[in-house]
């Protein structure tokens, strides 16, 4: 059998499809995905265009091909290009018109904004000789370094692998699965009433006398917390105690506040009751602000003895006392409260959860007399109404499965180990610690120099150290320097510190 020959119109048409095929793949925006790649293909498109749009292969104005067309050309689903294009129209790298789809937007020319961003611990930090590390230096840089432990030795957090980010995510989709409408809302004022409820029941079994509605408020984090308590306890030209040594942060917002700051020197066992009571004689505080379970920044813990002191000395001279409770999780057992002594009297507790679960899972409380919760209530929704329910929903959904107890014990027992560590480490280097830390994540050690001198020169090799000046309520310099004790596991910053410390001896 003799084929007859192909008409010839079919080559020509044939000619035609390969041109548009050429066409078609020279066109700016033409992709195709990378299957079994790992990356996803919403992602592996919505980088593509991010490309062409930043280098300008599409450049303002110019129209992107509509979700079909793209979706067929490349062979994907039509809401895979959806999602696409979504990311890029929230980046404002395209725009969508109605009727007429998606175009290219025109990038916004700011330098800022386009400059790239060094990596952490890849550069010194910002000229620390042309100024002294003071509080806001140190906790602007802390933050712009805390996911580098290796580069901050002064870091108020942990590593974040260390706090379990996979109990956290199954903690956010499940409370997102479940939550539905109640999400949409502002929520209650005095906190989810789940939550509270939780906190109460772990209160309670530790003798401090908390109702979830008369005694407690749910805030944004222990600094929300404690910032709310000065609004509404101090006037300016009143005297706050605050301990010496003690949380730098609470020094300035105190001064915020119009206070006039007097120290107590703090001992192994809690405050010096002696100093104490001489000095509220004097001048007759309105609050003396203090650690208890677990002390910032001598991981010291209060003694029975020194607490009841304590009440003796706030009764007899009429001050209240604020219990910063912040770090009581890294005790190993049941804690001496303050406010399970004065039954909530004369003291307010604060505490929260970012040391444990999350630095950016602003949750926390106040308990508190019933009186002083409603004025507290009353700022709060002044200050920003109500506080976050999706976080709050998070760490009752932690708290309430039991996760919570057993995520702690494992991260105590990692956090001390750590401390064994640093311990180590600060011995090797000949620098002594007076009074060894009993808990928590931090080593105060006397580096037998001016230690604001050692973290200036700490800072411009990249390594941000935190000098004992900053937790001197009078700014005093001296030999003290606080230690994360994560840094026990990153030789380099250890041997950065051997070279400064013969350059500067």
């Amino acid at each position: 059998m003799t084929l007859s020959p192909l008409p010839e119109s079919e080559p020509q048409a044939d000619a035609a499809d390969h041109a548009a095929q050429r066409a078609h793949r020279s066109a700016p925006w033409y992709w195709q995905p990378l299957r079994g790649s790992g990356v996803p293909l919403v992602e592996q498109l919505a980088l593509h265009v991010e490309g062409l749009v930043r280098s300008h292969g599409l450049r303002a104005g110019m129209r992107l091909p509509s979700v079909r067309q793209l979706a067929e050309d490349s062979g994907v689903s039509r809401d895979t290009v959806v999602q696409a294009y979504d990311r890029l129209a929230a980046q404002s790298l395209i725009h969508s018109r109605r009727g007429a789809g998606f175009f290219v937007s025109a990038l916004r020319k700011v330098d800022a904004l386009e400059a790239p961003f060094p990596a952490q611990g890849s550069a010194p930090l910002s000229r620390p000789a042309d100024r002294a590390i003071d509080t806001p230096y140190l906790v602007r840089t802390m933050f712009q370094q805390g996911a580098a432990p290796e580069s901050s030795g002064s870091a108020g957090l942990l590593p974040p692998q260390w706090l379990a980010p996979e109990m956290l995510t199954s903690a956010i989709r499940s409370v997102g699965r479940s939550a539905g409408l109640s999400l949409s809302g502002y929520g209650l004022p005095q906190g989810y009433a789940p939550l509270r409820q939780q906190i109460a029941a772990h209160l309670q079994a530790q003798d401090v006398p908390v109702h979830p509605e008369h005694n407690l408020l749910t805030v944004a984090g222990v600094t929300h917390g404690l910032g709310l308590i000065l609004r509404l306890l101090v006037r300016p030209g009143d005297v706050v105690l605050v301990e010496d040594p003690a949380w730098f942060h609470m020094f300035g917002s105190l001064q915020a506040a119009g206070a006039q700051l007097v120290g107590v020197p703090r001992g192994p066992d809690g405050p010096d009751i002696t100093a104490l009571a001489a000095l509220a004689a004097q001048h007759r505080p309105r609050l003396f602000i203090v650690n208890t379970a677990v002390h910032n920044p001598t991981g010291q813990t209060l003694s029975a003895g020194v607490a009841h002191a304590m009440l003796k000395v706030a009764e007899q001279y009429d001050f209240l006392l604020v219990e910063d409770d912040t770090y009581a999780d890294f005790h190993p057992g049941r804690p001496t409260r303050l406010a399970a002594l004065d039954r909530l009297q004369r003291v307010l507790l604060v505490g929260g959860y970012s040391k444990t679960l999350a630095g950016g899972l602003r949750v926390g409380y106040i308990a508190a007399q019933a009186e002083r919760i409603e004025q507290l209530l009353d700022l709060k929704l002044l200050a920003g109404l109500t506080s976050a329910q999706l976080g709050e929903m998070v760490v009752h959904r932690i708290l309430s499965e039991g996760l919570y107890r057993r995520h702690v014990e494992r991260l105590r027992e990692r956090v001390d180990k750590a401390r064994a560590q640093c311990l180590r480490r600060v011995e090797a280097l000949g620098w002594q610690v007076p009074q060894e830390p009993q808990a928590g994540m931090f080593v105060w050690a006397d580096c037998g120099m001016d230690s604001e001198l050692l973290a200036r020169r700490a800072a411009e090799q990249g390594l941000l150290l935190a000098p004992g000046v900053l937790f001197s309520p009078r700014q005093a310099p001296g030999c003290m320097l606080r230690l994360s004790v994560p840094l026990a596991q990153h030789a380099a910053p250890w041997e950065l510190m051997v070279r400064l410390q013969k350059q500067l001896r």
